[in-house]
């Protein structure tokens, strides 16, 4: 790979990132708007900015390596020598992200014990999207560490 076949591999990767972070940061903004309105969407932001911004931020990092490695691959014609699949950590993530929001939805469906559990393991919730992002963020970038000590 030349040098500027790796830059614009980086360049592409990180605007992947980029978007990947973008869309979920929306998806919340978008989802947590329509079922509860923008007043409560504004003041859950405010209050847990860290998490969601983290969140976001972190997916948006493993989908960027998550690019960046399956374009190496495909340079090097390494066919399916190596996997970063990071689906379940990146649906883990979004999920913990998101399931809070039931709290809305649910006691119109009849389900007020699971809402009452997700209301009190909010902030718990967060926390098992983050450590997911983060064990997803590892896994990738050790495949891009073992492809680039076989490759060059």
């Amino acid at each position: 790979m030349t040098d500027i076949e790796h830059r614009l591999t980086l360049i592409q990767s990180l605007l992947w990132g980029t978007l990947g972070a973008s869309l979920l940061f929306g998806i919340y903004v978008l989802v947590l708007t329509l079922v509860s309105g923008q007043e409560y969407m504004l003041d859950q932001l405010a209050t847990f900015w860290f998490f969601i911004v983290s969140l976001a931020l972190g997916f948006g990092t493993q989908v960027g390596l998550y690019i960046y490695l399956r374009k190496r691959v495909h340079n090097k014609q390494a066919g399916g020598s190596v996997v970063a699949v990071s689906g379940t950590t990146s649906t883990a993530a979004m999920i913990s992200c998101c399931a809070h929001y039931l709290i809305n939805i649910l006691p119109v469906l009849g389900t007020a014990g699971l809402v009452t559990l997700i209301a009190q393991y909010q902030i718990s919730l967060f926390w098992v999207g983050l450590v997911a992002n983060a064990l997803g963020i590892l896994y990738i970038a050790s495949k891009i560490v073992a492809f680039n000590k076989h490759h060059e």
